[in-house]
């Protein structure tokens, strides 16, 4: 079986293409979904998908009744922390049963938007995606999501261009800070596909999203391809500025 986490964390609630002032996040991550489903299913292969919006009911910031109960150890927590901690735990495990995350992170001034920045904050939890041990040689942190073979597909769009250029590289927090918060629960296996131009809405934006949705096709494919004959997709990051 493969289980697709679909996540959606757009303020736009449409699709670009169909809806007035749709989301291009939205557009790219209903592909890829799509298309991964129908080609593994020409392989009679089970798949499940759970999709979470984040956009439209994004995750409880962290608080600091939130920050008392994640560092309680588990069998001293009281009713309320475990009821603090629910929702938390929730996308925990939909993040434990997938083997692929399909993430639609738009670009909101220079990062991602707040609700997916809540949800990090969420699922990056001590002693459920990363361990801690103060008294442990060496290193005391470790992710605890290593080595299960999960991948981040993490599908953008920018309102500028060449964020993945030295024109305007240092100011894309999009990719970097979500890459290095799964690495530091242990998903390593990313993919970037962004769409550019959307402030200028002409033949180039256009050009920018056929070539996105060409990006996310060969993707799916290569992925399909890949874990149909249960070949692991080497670590880093694959990066296409479209």
């Amino acid at each position: 079986m493969t289980r697709i986490l679909h996540l959606d964390s757009s303020a736009r609630t449409g699709i670009s293409g169909i809806d007035a002032h749709g989301s291009h996040t939205r557009r790219l991550s209903a592909r890829f979904v799509a298309r991964f489903v129908a080609r593994r299913r020409e392989t009679i292969d089970e798949i499940t998908v759970v999709h979470r919006d984040l956009g439209a009911a994004p995750p409880a910031p962290v608080t600091g009744d939130w920050i008392r109960a994640a560092f309680t150890r588990p069998g001293e927590r009281d009713e309320s922390m475990h009821a603090v901690l629910a929702p938390s735990d929730a996308l925990v495990d939909e993040l434990l049963a997938a083997d692929i995350v399909v993430a639609g992170v738009p670009m909101y001034n220079f990062g991602p938007p707040a609700q997916f920045k809540a949800y990090i904050d969420n699922i990056v939890r001590v002693g459920r995606t990363f361990g801690f041990d103060r008294a442990r040689a060496g290193e005391p942190y470790w992710p605890m999501l290593a080595g299960q073979g999960k991948r981040l597909v993490l599908l953008s769009s920018r309102g500028d261009y060449g964020y993945d250029t030295p024109r305007l590289a240092d100011r894309n927090h999009v990719e970097s800070s979500i890459a290095t918060a799964f690495a530091y629960i242990g998903i390593e296996h990313v993919h970037c596909v962004a769409i550019e131009y959307d402030e200028f809405g002409d033949a180039r934006l256009a050009a920018s999203i056929a070539a996105a949705e060409r990006a996310v096709d060969e993707l799916v494919d290569r992925l399909v391809a890949e874990t149909g004959h249960g070949t692991a997709i080497g670590r880093g990051r694959d990066v296409v500025d479209a």
